[in-house]
C-alpha cells in the first residue's frame, strides 16, 4: 500500500478519498486554490499545498504546480477524483512518467474511452450493445444529413469529445436537423476544442442506467452492478438510485456480464463506469464509458457493502481485486439526493455564505460534502455542496427515509436544490417508478 497520497481535487470527493486513505493508514497531501483555504479538505489532511489562485485553470486544471505538489510533498500516488483532470490522458501519463502511480485506468483507456466516436467502436468489438449510428465521426454537415436519413428520426447530434450534456442535440426531421448540427458543432468547438460530430439513433423516452465495474489490469474484472441515473435536467443527474427498478434479473444479469466481459477484454485497470440507454423492452445501448470514480459511487457502496474508494487504492498499489463476482450481492435499495447551490426552480447557481447548516442522521443516513456552518460556497466551482444518501431494506423504506432526511437537512443563507428533491419523491410517478430522463422536464416543467 501506498505511504503518501496526493489528492487532486477539492470538496466532499476530496475529503472522501482523504478518509478511505487514512483508513488504510495512508497519508494525506491535499492540494488547495488560494480562495479555497478555508476549506475542510485543506483542514484534513495531513499536508496542504497552495497551487495557484480561484480559477481552475491557474489551479485545480494546472498540471505544472500539481505535479510540482507531489514532488514537492514526496508522495507515492496520485488521486484524481472525478471532474478538473480526472479523466484527462495526458495528466494520466505525465503522474507516471514523473513517477507516481496515477489512481485510475491507463491513459490508453482514458483516450480511448474519452472519444465516444473510438469507444462506441470499441465496445462494438466487445459484443456491448450500442445505439445505432455514424461510424465514428461524420465528414461534414452533408454526410451527417444522409447518415440520419437512413437511421430514419430523431437522431442525436453529438460531439464526439462531449459530455455534460454540451455539444448534444435532437433533430425530430429534416428541416431541424441543419441547425442542430450547427449548433451542436458550434458548442462541442467551444466546450470541447474540437468540431467532431457523429450522428446515432435517437432512443426516445429512455432510461439512462449505469453499470459500476472494475479491473486488475490483466484481464480480469467484476462489476458492482447498476445505478438508476434517470432523473436529470440539463443531461445533469439530479438524484441515483441502486439497484433500477427498470430491469429484471435476466437484464441485469445480462448487463452485468456484457460490461465485465469489456473490461476483461480492455485490460482495464481501476474503476470505470459503462453508462447504458434502455428502452421501455430492456433493450440496452452503450452510451458512454467513464474512466473514474462518479459522483453517486455511494449508493453503489450501499447495496454491496463495498469501499470503493479503499478499493481504487487497492487495485492502483497492485493487490488486485480481493474478491470474486459472486461475492458481491444486491441488499436493499439505496438513493442519493445531489444538493447543489442553485435556485430549485431555474436551477441558478446560488452562491455566497452558509448561515447555518444542519445535515440529517440517524440509521441508513449519510452525507457526503464539505460544507459548514459559516462555509462561503464559491462561485468558481461546481455548484454541488452535499450529496444526501440512505439506504433502506427497499425502495419503499429508502423513499420514507429519504423524505424523512431532506426534511431534517437545513441550509440557511443560500438557495439549493432540497426543495426540488423533496417535490421528486413526492411525485406518484416517482413513487410508482415511472421515470425516464424526460421526467423533470415532464413533470416540473
Amino acid at each position: 500500500m501506498f505511504k503518501k497520497v496526493l489528492i487532486a481535487n477539492r470538496g466532499e470527493i476530496a475529503l472522501r478519498i482523504i478518509r478511505a486513505c487514512h483508513e488504510l493508514g495512508v497519508k494525506t497531501v491535499g492540494v488547495y486554490s488560494d480562495v479555497d483555504r478555508e476549506s475542510l479538505h485543506v483542514a484534513m489532511a495531513d499536508e496542504a499545498v497552495c497551487i495557484g489562485p480561484a480559477a481552475s485553470k491557474d489551479s485545480y486544471l494546472n498540471v505544472k504546480a500539481i505535479i510540482s505538489a507531489a514532488e514537492i510533498a514526496d508522495v507515492d500516488a496520485i488521486h484524481p477524483g472525478y471532474g478538473f483532470l480526472a479523466e484527462n490522458a495526458e495528466f494520466a501519463a505525465i503522474c507516471e512518467d514523473c513517477g507516481f502511480t496515477f489512481i485510475g485506468p491507463s491513459a490508453e483507456h482514458i483516450n480511448m474511452m474519452g472519444n465516444k466516436s473510438s469507444a462506441k467502436e470499441a465496445m462494438k468489438k466487445f459484443g456491448v450493445p450500442v445505439v445505432p449510428g455514424s461510424v465514428g465521426a461524420v465528414k461534414d454537415s452533408k454526410d451527417a444529413l444522409k447518415i440520419a436519413k437512413e437511421m430514419g428520426f430523431p437522431v442525436m447530434i453529438k460531439a464526439s469529445a462531449g459530455g455534460g450534456g454540451k455539444g448534444m442535440r435532437v433533430a425530430h426531421n429534416e428541416m431541424s436537423f441543419l441547425n442542430a448540427y450547427e449548433m451542436a458543432k458550434s458548442e462541442a468547438v467551444n466546450a470541447f476544442g474540437s468540431e467532431e460530430i457523429y450522428i446515432e439513433k435517437f432512443i426516445e423516452d429512455p432510461r439512462h442506467v449505469e453499470v459500476q465495474v472494475f479491473g486488475d489490469g490483466e484481464g480480469a474484472g467484476l462489476h458492482f452492478y447498476e445505478r438508476e441515473c434517470s432523473i436529470q435536467r440539463r443531461h445533469q443527474k439530479l438524484l441515483e438510485e441502486a439497484p433500477s427498478t427498470a430491469i429484471s434479473a435476466k437484464t441485469r444479469k445480462k448487463m452485468g456480464e456484457v460490461s465485465v466481459d469489456a473490461v476483461k477484454s480492455l485490460k482495464y485497470k481501476n474503476a470505470g463506469t459503462i453508462e447504458y440507454l434502455v428502452d421501455k423492452d430492456e433493450n440496452f445501448y452503450f452510451m458512454e464509458m467513464n474512466t473514474r470514480i462518479q459522483v453517486e459511487h455511494p449508493v453503489t457502496e450501499m447495496i454491496t457493502n463495498t469501499d470503493l474508494l479503499q478499493l481504487q487504492l487497492r487495485v492502483a498499489a497492485g493487490e488486485g481485486l480481493g474478491m470474486k463476482q459472486e461475492d458481491i450481492k444486491i441488499h436493499g435499495h439505496a438513493i442519493e439526493c445531489r444538493v447543489n447551490a442553485e435556485d430549485a426552480n431555474t436551477f441558478m447557481p446560488c452562491p455566497g455564505r452558509i448561515t447555518g447548516y444542519v445535515t440529517p442522521g440517524g440509521f441508513g443516513t449519510r452525507v457526503d460534502s464539505a460544507c459548514y456552518d459559516g462555509y462561503y460556497v464559491l462561485p468558481y466551482y461546481d455548484s454541488m455542496i452535499a450529496k444526501l444518501i440512505v439506504y433502506g431494506k427497499n425502495r419503499e423504506m429508502a423513499i420514507a427515509r429519504m423524505k424523512r432526511a431532506l426534511e431534517e437537512f437545513v441550509v440557511d443563507g443560500i438557495k439549493t436544490t432540497i426543495t426540488m428533491h423533496k417535490r421528486i419523491l413526492e411525485h406518484h410517478a416517482f413513487v410508482e417508478g415511472d421515470i425516464s430522463t424526460e421526467f423533470i422536464e415532464r413533470h416540473f416543467g
